[in-house]
C-alpha cells in the first residue's frame, strides 16, 4: 500500500517543481494539484461556460442562497494557470453578493495567486469572464 502514495508524492513534487519553474507560485501551485473547488452543481441557479482564444473551456456553476453566492464550481478543461485561476475566483466570491462577484477583476485574481506565468495571465481574464457571463445571463435572461 505504500507504493501507490509513494507514487503519488513523486508525481505531486514533480508537477510542483515544474510549475515553480515555469513562474507559477506555490498558492497558483496548490490550487492546481488539489482543485478544492472543481466540480459541478446540478441544482445551480446560474450556469455558463467559455473557451478562450487558447481554447481552454471553463463551466462554472453557482448556488444562490438568501442573495449570497453558497458555492461555486468550476469545470476546466484547460491548463494550470486556467485551473488555479477558476478556483482563486471561488475563493473570492463565495459567501459575497452576486453584486459583489460582478465587480471581480483580473487584478483581484492575480493578487491571490501572486505570480503566474506572462502567457496565461489570458486565463485569469477567461475565469473572471466565464462568472461575469453567468451573473449576466442570470441578471437578464434572454
Amino acid at each position: 500500500m505504500t507504493q501507490p502514495t509513494m507514487i503519488e508524492t513523486n508525481q505531486t513534487e514533480g508537477i510542483q517543481k515544474m510549475l515553480a519553474e515555469a513562474g507559477y507560485s506555490q498558492q497558483a501551485i496548490q490550487y492546481y494539484i488539489e482543485k478544492p473547488h472543481m466540480g459541478s452543481i446540478p441544482d445551480a441557479e446560474l450556469k455558463s461556460e467559455m473557451t478562450g482564444t487558447c481554447g481552454d473551456t471553463m463551466g462554472i456553476y453557482v448556488k444562490m442562497n438568501n442573495g449570497t453566492i453558497q458555492d461555486v464550481k468550476y469545470e476546466v478543461m484547460g491548463c494550470a494557470g486556467a485551473v488555479s485561476a477558476a478556483m482563486a475566483a471561488v475563493d473570492l466570491i463565495k459567501g459575497h453578493s452576486l453584486e459583489f462577484a460582478r465587480h471581480l477583476n483580473d487584478g483581484d485574481i492575480f493578487k491571490v495567486l501572486e505570480e503566474i506565468p506572462v502567457k496565461k495571465h489570458h486565463c485569469i481574464q477567461l475565469a473572471v469572464k466565464t462568472l461575469h457571463k453567468a451573473i449576466d445571463e442570470y441578471l437578464n435572461p434572454a
